[in-house]
């Protein structure tokens, strides 16, 4: 029997655990989750859920549980012909796949295509662009009147550099962030940006259409250091089908858009609702530096990731058959007690600030993961740097997603 997140979240501890069923997006889009997941973690840290709209699941609540299943790949699969690395399962004619969707081998020879250009070193190149647009867009905001931190920053800023590391076409730069909220939008919210399937499936052609074009292009012209000409020049990518190539597209844009926005708005909101420990970041810049992977743990900007069980197995006290879907949710072994003090709370100068899940683990791990903390690093060296009092005027909209855990406004004023 279903029970709705209103509910789930007033009586937490009263539910049958066989009736918890934590995919439920409202729960995300209300902020509802924290008590069902305490629970879990307690009483059933690996938990089965018998029927949900996306069929049945286990749950992986802890920290050290969901680490056993990020490591062992050859036991639990991300590959898209198993279903891939999210709950909800598209349509086959509307699936991908992309090196996130794969096991070693082909994962493996994929990811390292695109990984120089967030190399240490390459970072260090892109550090003073990244700072002079982030001064840019921080002088330009609005003084004395209320605005929307997520369109003005957080995409503002993320949609440049990822045009960047695209080398797209600068004038077209929006499209990136619409691609990105087409492709992670749950068609079934009010504010779905697309309302089918079959919706998204046209919009995510036009995108592969479009970056078909540039592909060809920088095929045929000398290799750049751009993600689009590192696709084209490399052995285990440039012959791609199709479908995959729209896949590690849209795996590219979303890795390096919605991930990093969420986080730069939810950062603040963090420090809004924690006034003490914002009072010492401006007492003390340098907690810049343990700040950035505390936002991003609080946030955990994505909410779970899948695994389809390749054989038998035992994870937790519990038997997993051949073919189960495995969910480890991040945004519960973030708030792990047993691995992280003091998990509820947001702590910008923890001892450990980098213990956290938000970037998964292992050959999964988030290939951008320095880059997205960079970013945050040099957005809050110039907040400091330039004093600017930023107050959070109005409860933030969030994403209708049991997959991102997102921020679609965030009123907030600055004084002149």
């Amino acid at each position: 029997m279903a029970v709705n997140s209103a509910a789930r979240t007033q009586d937490a501890d009263n539910i049958a655990l066989e009736d918890i069923d934590v995919s439920d997006p409202a729960l995300y889009q209300h902020d509802d989750w924290y008590p069902l997941f305490a629970r879990l973690r307690r009483e059933a840290p690996v938990h089965y859920c018998p029927d949900s709209p996306y069929g049945a699941y286990w749950s992986v609540c802890k920290y050290e549980d969901i680490m056993t299943v990020e490591l062992d790949h050859d036991t639990y699969s991300s590959d898209s012909s198993l279903g891939g690395i999210q709950l909800a399962e598209r349509p086959m004619n509307a699936r991908t796949t992309s090196f996130i969707r794969m096991d070693p081998p082909r994962h493996t020879a994929q990811r390292k295509t695109v990984a120089p250009i967030v190399a240490r070193t390459n970072l260090k190149n892109m550090e003073a662009t990244i700072r002079e647009r982030t001064v840019a867009v921080l002088d330009g905001l609005p003084r004395n009147e209320t605005f929307n931190w997520v369109d003005k920053v957080s995409v503002e800023l993320t949609t440049m550099l990822l045009a960047t590391l695209f080398d797209f076409p600068w004038e077209d730069r929006h499209l990136l962030t619409y691609w990105s909220d087409v492709a992670i939008t749950n068609v079934d919210a009010p504010e779905a940006i697309v309302k089918t399937e079959e919706a998204r499936i046209d919009e995510l052609e036009k995108m592969g259409a479009y970056f078909r074009e540039l592909f060809d292009q920088r095929a045929t012209a000398e290799p750049k250091f751009d993600l689009i000409s590192m696709l084209a020049h490399t052995e285990a990518t440039q012959d791609m089908p199709h479908k995959e190539f729209v896949g590690n597209v849209i795996l590219l844009i979303v890795g390096g858009n919605d991930t990093t926005r969420n986080s730069m708005s939810g950062g603040l909101l963090a420090l809004s609702d924690n006034p003490d420990e914002y009072a010492k970041l401006r007492d003390k810049h340098s907690l810049v530096d343990k700040l950035v992977p505390e936002i991003i743990r609080y946030q955990s900007p994505i909410i779970h990731m899948r695994r389809t069980a390749k054989m038998d197995a035992e994870l937790g006290g519990q038997k997993i058959a051949k073919g189960d879907r495995v969910v480890m949710w991040y945004v519960s072994g973030n708030w792990d007690e047993d691995a992280i003090p003091d998990a509820d709370r947001f702590i910008i100068d923890r001892a450990k600030p980098r213990r956290h899940l938000a970037f998964g683990a292992g050959i999964h791990r988030c290939v951008g993961d320095r880059l997205a903390e960079l970013q945050l690093q040099i957005l809050w060296e110039e907040i400091l740097a330039r004093k600017i009092d930023i107050e959070v005027v109005g409860e933030p909209e969030r994403l209708y997603s049991n997959f991102i855990r997102g921020i679609r406004t965030l009123p907030v004023r600055i004084a002149a």
